[in-house]
């Protein structure tokens, strides 16, 4: 009996086509992802490892699926294990996870980790149980509970908001239609393979059932869908137009020992960037500008433009105005020297890359030791 075939029969009710008609589509066309159990290998027996699935859903979370890849991959190579990562010093873990951005999620997945450990090494199985753990909201709980351990949880991300509200015609605005969107969800998830359907979803959204241009023609629930019908799918979801982002400004330095060595500082744990390096900067935030000019410099030097950076945030936009200096002196307090060739390898977020690279062309790429 085909896979799809049996989840049919296990489901009843109005969407029964609907989730066989997915699973079937799934079965073929699947994506293959690092992190990814496929269907035929579940059928065999196979079960996911809950530490993969999570560490790929908190990698997910505002990240593109691209971009996660390579991440993913080096994370499991070094820490392969929860009980590893738990082991791991945070300074690797955050240099580890430099460039993917949401640095906070890079903590809680430490804190997570570190709990899971000392719990023995076995994440909850159930939704309840993981929204307890650090990190680990509804949806990543839902995620979990589904694709690692086969519980019939309703999965929602925005792939998955997009076909449900092209599915149903939902002309509710998205902000406030969440709840009918996850209602609408839980009526479709089948008693059987909770997990593949949840992928199966999330995968329609990212390759069929697209923001732009969706390919309706390769739908396998085109006959079930209201906005196809309607002949409007990208009506589909009803988004409110979007505040514009503040644009903050401010000033950062980029002090360059004689050995090539570049000054770093590590930020405090808390808030933006919490815990990351990066190079002398103003007190620019979400909310204020900082200084932009080289009066502002860490100490006194012949400081020259280099240039300007921008750099989009989730909610302001940032510029910042780059002034490097060629200085032999000793590393103000709270600050260190880092050698050329270890650029790379420190905890620097996209926005200080981008102000290094400004200023030292080539410095954040990995070089050899000299």
């Amino acid at each position: 009996m085909a896979l799809h075939d049996q989840t049919r029969k296990a489901v009843s009710g109005d969407n029964v086509e609907i989730a066989s008609r997915l699973l079937g589509w799934y079965d073929a066309h699947h994506r293959d992802l690092p992190w990814r159990v496929s269907p035929r290998t579940l059928a065999g027996g196979a079960r996911p490892d809950p530490y993969l699935v999570w560490l790929s859903e908190v990698m997910l979370q505002q990240t593109t699926v691209e971009a996660v890849k390579s991440y993913f991959r080096a994370f499991v190579q070094k820490w392969p294990t929860v009980q590893a990562l738990a082991a791991a010093p945070t300074e690797d873990v955050m240099k580890a996870w430099a460039g993917l951005g949401y640095y906070s999620r890079a903590r809680n997945l430490k804190a997570c980790a570190d709990l899971v450990a000392r719990q023995g090494g076995r994440f909850p199985d159930s939704e309840s149980g993981l929204k307890e753990l650090p990190g680990i909201g509804a949806y990543t709980a839902a995620a979990i509970a589904a694709i690692a351990f086969d519980r019939p949880a309703a999965v929602v991300d925005g792939n998955v908001e997009r076909v449900v509200s092209r599915l149903f015609s939902i002309a509710t605005p998205l902000g406030e239609a969440k709840g009918e969107i996850r209602g609408q969800v839980e009526r479709m998830v089948p008693p059987t393979r909770p997990g593949d359907f949840a992928q199966a979803m999330m995968d329609l959204g990212a390759t069929i059932c697209t923001p732009r241009r969706p390919r309706c023609m390769l739908c396998p629930v085109r006959e079930d869908c209201s906005a196809t019908t309607s002949g409007d799918p990208e009506r589909f979801p009803v988004r409110l137009p979007k505040a514009e982002r503040p644009l903050r400004r401010g000033a950062a330095f980029v002090a360059v020992r004689g050995d090539g060595a570049v000054l770093l500082r590590k930020r405090v744990e808390k808030g933006l960037l919490g815990g990351m390096t990066e190079v002398p900067t103003t007190g620019w935030t979400a909310r204020i500008d900082g200084a932009t000019t080289e009066a502002a410099a860490p100490f006194p030097g012949d400081w020259r433009r280099a240039g300007r950076i921008g750099h989009v945030f989730t909610h302001f936009a940032l510029e910042l105005y780059v002034f490097k200096a060629d200085t032999d002196s000793v590393a103000p307090a709270g600050h260190f020297w880092s050698l050329a060739h270890e650029i790379s390898g420190e905890a620097l977020p996209s926005v200080m890359k981008k102000v290094i690279e400004a200023a030292i062309p080539g410095t954040t790429k990995k070089q050899r030791p000299r």
